[in-house]
């Protein structure tokens, strides 16, 4: 499915010494462009995550600008560190560092902490990245960013899993509407490649976001929220697109090897965020 198509050519990143399991995360994420960590959270946890989103989203879509749509019935919405109760454990977990020192470096930068909604009724998203690929990529063929996920409730068949193409964060842009949106001629391509996603809760995943990918439709009467951590190496600037904060108090009772990684301002007072990231391209999807 690869000859046809132009491609970047990925490094081979060093992973002399790595943990084992790290060093099978980097291979991973080199090849096929997502690795899951299975129960690497308790489904408590993931509970007292999914009561934060609701209580975020409901704050959210009361202001403008609060919430945006990706999507019929499908919203993305941004959130400060301090709206979810887990979410030291989540930056502070072993695997998650170790996959962010591993592959963008030991001075990676947490820039953005966000969620998805996927609610009743959405459609199938047109096959996307989450931003054009960086000319690092490109010309060296290096990972600069790193999505994280995880799944605020067990997924079900009928709830519109995320689907994504394997191998695809290498595929060059030619012809890709604003460099995400590849042409429909593409999507027998990615279709051959898709695999459908059904994490549960306490599982948590990292993919680059160049891999092409879209939410499917959701069948059931059950919203399917997922938690998105954006992580960057020094200089990739996605931070540019997000406003998270933190306070002052908060900052002060995190320890050192995390607060080493946000580069986001610290202030008196959290403000709402109004998102920035829009991207227009998902706000139609299938009719």
């Amino acid at each position: 499915m690869t000859d046809t198509v132009s491609r970047a050519h990925p490094m081979t990143p060093s992973t002399i010494g790595t943990d084992p399991d790290i060093a099978e995360a980097v291979a991973t994420l080199y090849t096929d462009g997502i690795i899951g960590r299975k129960a690497a959270f308790s489904a408590e946890w993931a509970d007292a995550m999914r009561e934060d989103i609701e209580v975020a989203f409901e704050e959210a879509r009361s202001r403008p600008d609060g919430a945006v749509g990706r999507g019929p019935k499908r919203y993305y919405v941004e959130m400060h560190p301090e709206q979810m109760r887990g979410w030291l454990e989540l930056v502070d977990h072993p695997w998650v560092r170790g996959v962010c020192e591993a592959v963008l470096g030991p001075n990676y930068q947490i820039v953005e902490l966000g969620f998805d909604v996927p609610g009743p009724g959405a459609k199938n998203q047109p096959w996307h990245r989450d931003f054009p690929m960086p000319d690092e990529t490109r010309s060296a063929g290096r990972l600069t960013s790193l999505a994280f996920n995880a799944t605020a409730v067990d997924t079900e068949e009928n709830m519109g899993p995320f689907e994504i193409a394997p191998t695809t964060q290498w595929d060059l842009p030619e012809g890709f509407e604003h460099e995400m949106f590849p042409d429909k001629a593409l999507y027998s391509r990615f279709e051959a490649l898709a695999v459908r996603k059904y994490p549960r809760r306490g599982d948590i995943s990292a993919r680059s976001a160049l891999t092409l990918h879209r939410g499917t439709a959701n069948e059931s009467d059950k919203s399917r929220p997922v938690l998105v951590l954006g992580v960057d190496s020094p200089g990739a600037g996605n931070a540019e697109h997000h406003d998270m904060a933190v306070t002052r108090g908060f900052y002060d009772s995190l320890p050192d090897r995390v607060k080493a990684h946000l580069v986001c301002p610290v202030v008196d007072e959290l403000t709402p965020i109004s998102q920035k990231h829009s991207i227009e391209g998902l706000m139609m999807g299938e009719a």
